[in-house]
């Protein structure tokens, strides 16, 4: 199935297998990166970056900005919390959820771990696009996402 825009014609399925696939190479690029050189893979990286940016978070806002359910956000603070890298605090206007912070392994860890990724993601998408390209694919992207993220198209259920 195809649609059309302005510029002409776009191949739906196939926009859409380039763009998965595309993600699945760029994550497994990142992972193999992050483990060689920090022992983390990406989404933990990505979970530790969300809590050094965003202090006293919930596992709830995890879930949120990931768009993954609830308990394997979870799983994943527990498996950083079994590394040493993040704590649960008691959440003092509401004793049903825990805030999340950082320990200092954690800290130090997401920091050293920040320029393998910055470097690994402009190595990878620079070998392959011009920054006019980056620049209109990263533009394309984000509104998608707002687009998706305003209709809470995809959102996790639990």
């Amino acid at each position: 199935m195809a649609f059309k825009v302005s510029s002409g014609t776009v191949d739906l399925a196939g926009f859409f297998a380039d763009l998965v696939r595309c993600e699945t190479r760029l994550y497994n690029a990142l992972n193999d990166r992050l483990r060689e050189r920090h022992g983390i893979v990406t989404s933990q990286f990505e979970a530790l970056r969300y809590l050094r940016d965003r202090p006293e978070s919930r596992v709830a806002d995890l879930a949120a900005e990931f768009a993954i359910g609830i308990g394997a956000t979870s799983k994943t603070v527990d498996r950083l919390e079994k590394q040493g890298w993040a704590v649960r605090l008691p959440n003092p206007s509401d004793r049903r959820s825990s805030l999340l912070a950082l320990t200092d392994d954690g800290s130090q860890l997401v920091d050293a771990a920040e320029k393998t990724f910055t470097d690994g993601v402009a190595d990878l998408i620079g070998t392959a696009l011009d920054n006019s390209s980056a620049s209109a694919a990263a533009q394309a992207l984000s509104k998608l996402r707002s687009a998706l993220e305003h209709k809470q198209i995809g959102t996790p259920t639990g």
